[in-house]
């Protein structure tokens, strides 16, 4: 299984994107890497060769690069050519720590997305508070900044595919985010969404459920437009980042005994940044496209790195993708 690396992609490329691929190198042995980026620099970081491709280039994309006009200017841009690896059958599957509307750009000009996929989205996993869950799927996240209720039918089914396949749930309960759980709640979208969630043969379709329930484990999957997604998910990075200065901040105000109740808690505070942390289960999944494109965050460190890798795998490993080729044939 081949990954192409956008080695130069993120606010701390190269060094926390080799030293992540390093790890993952470590735990599996048979995956191999096509570093895309400066040479002399990615060496720096390359402690093991084995498996290890390293395609020089100077040019990369930066945060600040328009995404399509950078992914039609800079034909030597890491990123394209990590694109242009996959489209070509060089390489496998995708991974970027880069300039999130560039990759969306390249995945769907560049990698090309399935036929019948009208629009792919942005997808990841993300934590649940409550109980013994895992977590749950969310897409859209802002692949597109409007949706009809075709997308986010199709979104429910690959959504399904993604939670069956990946995260090994075996009936997972799919659901439409809206601003109540009655079925007649919500705008023209949602409610029209709603009726062909209901008809999709196959899905677990559970119904609507409300922002403020989603990280109680009420769902596996939940469904939305790219553009409340894309608001949701950045609310909810802002109250954990948020929540965790403020106990920081309890804490401290208390002296000595703050800091010895925070010692007595601390199994219990790093659980609590462990379910916060939604980067453990891998990165956001540009799905719909006809090969695994997955980008992690840009200020991400090497364990994020790592485990998006393991993601990636794991993709591969069940053809995700493919199985979702056939479905649409279908």
């Amino acid at each position: 299984m081949k990954i192409a690396v956008d080695a130069m992609g993120g606010d701390h490329a190269p060094q926390v994107i080799i030293e992540g691929v390093m790890q993952a190198k470590n735990n599996f042995p048979d995956l191999e890497f096509q570093l895309y980026g400066r040479e002399d620099d990615i060496c720096k970081y390359v402690t093991d060769k084995t498996n290890v491709t390293i395609i020089h280039t100077d040019e990369k994309i930066y945060s600040k690069d328009e995404p399509v006009k950078s992914i039609r200017t800079k034909k030597d841009a890491s990123m394209v050519l990590a694109a242009k690896a996959v489209k070509e059958g060089v390489a496998d599957a995708m991974f970027s720590a880069g300039n999130t509307g560039a990759l969306l750009a390249a995945g769907v000009f560049v990698v090309g997305r399935i036929k019948q996929v009208q629009r792919p989205a942005l997808m990841t996993t993300l934590p649940a508070m409550l109980g013994n869950y895992s977590g749950f799927d969310m897409l859209d996240l802002g692949a597109n900044a409007e949706n009809d209720p075709q997308h986010l039918e199709q979104f429910a089914v690959m959504g399904s595919f993604y939670a069956k396949n990946v995260r090994k749930i075996e009936n997972p309960r799919i659901a439409l985010l809206n601003n109540g759980t009655e079925q007649e709640k919500g705008s023209v979208l949602t409610k029209k969404a709603f009726e062909l969630l209901n008809q999709i043969e196959g899905i677990r379709f559970i119904g609507n459920v409300e922002a403020r329930d989603i990280l109680d484990g009420v769902a596996d999957v939940v469904v939305t437009d790219g553009f409340t997604g894309n608001a949701v998910l950045k609310t909810i990075e802002g109250v954990a980042m948020t929540m965790m200065n403020l106990l920081k901040e309890a804490i401290l105000s208390q002296g000595i005994k703050g800091k010895l109740g925070a010692l007595m808690l601390r199994n219990g505070l790093k659980e609590m940044k462990t379910k916060l942390d939604y980067s453990s289960a891998g990165g956001a999944v540009l799905f719909g496209l006809k090969a695994p494109v997955v980008k992690t965050h840009g200020a991400t460190g090497p364990e994020a790195v790592a485990n998006t890798i393991a993601q990636i795998r794991t993709m591969l490993m069940t053809d995700v993708v493919g199985q979702l080729v056939e479905y649409y044939k279908h």
